[in-house]
C-alpha cells in the first residue's frame, strides 16, 4: 500500500509512483507529493516503470499565488508609494464624523456582527475554507494538524463585493482587528502585515485612490471605548 500524506502542484495531474515508496511528512508552507523510496539510493525512476506501480488521478494542484500572498515587502513598497496613510483611532472617528470616511472593517463576518464602529460596512477579506476539492481537503487537514477545525482561505469576492458598496472614489479607512503597521521598528524593519494592510493594497491594486488604514486596528477602538455597535 502508498500512503500520501502530502499533495503539490504539478504540471500534470497523474503520476506514477512506485509501491515501494513510503510517506514523508508534511512540510509547512510547501505541498508536494513526494515520496522516498525504500532500498534505493537516490536512483531517479523512470515514468517508463509505471506499469509496475500505482497510478494516482486528480492529485491536488495549488492555485497560483493571488495579489494578497504578494510578499509583505512588495506590498508595502505600493501602499508607501500610493500613499497611504495609517490613522490613529481618534482621528479615524473624527475623519467618519467629519468629512465622510467609511470603515471597511475586513474581519469575518460572524466578528463584525457581534460588534464593530457604527456606520462601518463588512467585506471580510478571508472567510471560512468553502469547497471539497481535494486540494481544499489537504488544507483543512493541515489547519486540523494545528488544532485548527475553522481553516480559512481568501475571499475571492473580495474586490467584487467593495466595488458593489463602494465605488473608486470613496474615502475608505481599512480596518481589521489587530490593524498592523507600515512603521518601521528595530524587531520589525518593514513593519507588520495585517488583514487590513492586505486589503488596503488590493484596493489601490484595483484602482482605489483615497484608502487610509486603521493603525492599532479595531482592538484599540473597542479599548478607546469610542462609538461601538453590538448586535445580539
Amino acid at each position: 500500500m502508498v500512503a500520501l500524506t502530502s499533495v503539490t502542484p504539478h504540471s500534470s495531474s497523474s503520476y506514477y509512483l512506485h509501491p515501494r515508496f513510503h510517506n514523508t511528512a508534511m512540510e509547512s508552507g510547501t505541498c508536494c507529493m513526494t515520496s522516498k523510496p525504500v532500498g534505493f539510493s537516490n536512483r531517479r525512476l523512470s515514468m517508463s516503470s509505471a506499469s509496475l506501480g500505482l497510478r494516482i488521478r486528480s492529485a491536488a494542484t495549488k492555485q497560483a499565488k493571488s495579489p494578497a500572498e504578494e510578499e509583505w515587502k512588495i506590498k508595502r513598497a505600493l501602499l508607501l508609494e500610493k500613499r497611504v496613510r495609517s490613522v490613529a483611532v481618534k482621528e479615524a472617528f473624527r475623519l467618519q464624523k467629519e468629512n465622510n470616511f467609511v470603515i471597511l472593517d475586513v474581519r469575518p463576518e460572524a466578528e463584525f456582527k457581534e460588534v464593530h464602529p457604527p456606520g462601518a460596512i463588512n467585506v471580510q477579506i478571508y472567510r471560512l475554507i468553502k469547497e471539497w476539492t481535494a486540494w481544499d481537503i489537504a488544507r483543512r487537514a493541515a489547519f486540523a494538524f494545528f488544532g485548527i477545525f475553522a481553516g480559512t482561505e481568501e475571499n475571492p469576492e473580495f474586490i467584487q463585493s467593495v466595488e458593489s458598496k463602494l465605488d473608486k472614489s470613496s474615502k475608505i479607512i481599512v480596518a481589521c482587528a489587530s490593524g498592523g503597521t507600515m512603521k518601521p521598528t528595530q524587531n520589525l524593519p518593514e513593519g507588520q502585515q495585517s488583514r487590513s494592510l492586505i486589503a488596503a493594497y488590493l484596493l489601490v491594486l484595483n484602482g482605489y485612490s483615497n484608502v487610509f488604514h486603521l493603525e492599532g486596528g479595531l482592538y484599540t477602538w473597542f479599548k478607546e471605548e469610542l462609538p461601538t455597535v453590538y448586535e445580539e
